[in-house]
């Protein structure tokens, strides 16, 4: 029973998973702190206060504080684009460029008498019946 439960967190999937959970772990905060630190700031200094907490509105004496859901709701939003344009593009554009590029092997020939494709292997035009060169 030990020796299977060695084996199990040994296995290349468990350990890789281990290591991507604590790499996102450090790299939410990362964006965290950038978020909070630097863009936040930047959206106060251009519309005032970056806060919303003190938004609400009271029913029959209980309170709504719809203002730490709309903060929530644009740190959401300002982390997500933070990932997309400092995580996403970046690497899309370096494996884009890294990756081989394939040239397609035409499938068919033309014809020379017709000018119509028939495939590759074909040794007679199926549109005018013509011998075809190998």
């Amino acid at each position: 029973m030990i020796s299977g439960f060695g084996k199990f967190i040994m296995r290349g999937n468990v350990v890789d998973l281990a290591v991507a959970v604590v790499m996102g772990a450090a790299f939410g905060a990362v964006v965290t702190a950038l978020v909070k630190d630097l863009i936040t700031p930047v959206i106060a200094a251009l519309f005032g206060k970056p806060d919303f907490s003190y938004l609400g509105f009271t029913i029959n004496n209980s309170r709504f504080p719809v203002g730490d859901f709309l903060n929530a709701l644009i740190s959401f939003v300002l982390i997500s684009a933070a990932v997309y344009y400092f995580i996403v593009l970046p690497i899309d554009a370096a494996t884009s460029r890294l990756k081989p590029k394939t040239v397609d092997e035409p499938t068919v020939k033309e014809c020379p008498e017709c000018l119509s494709e028939v495939p590759l292997a074909a040794r007679r035009c199926k549109f005018c019946t013509s011998t075809l060169a190998a």
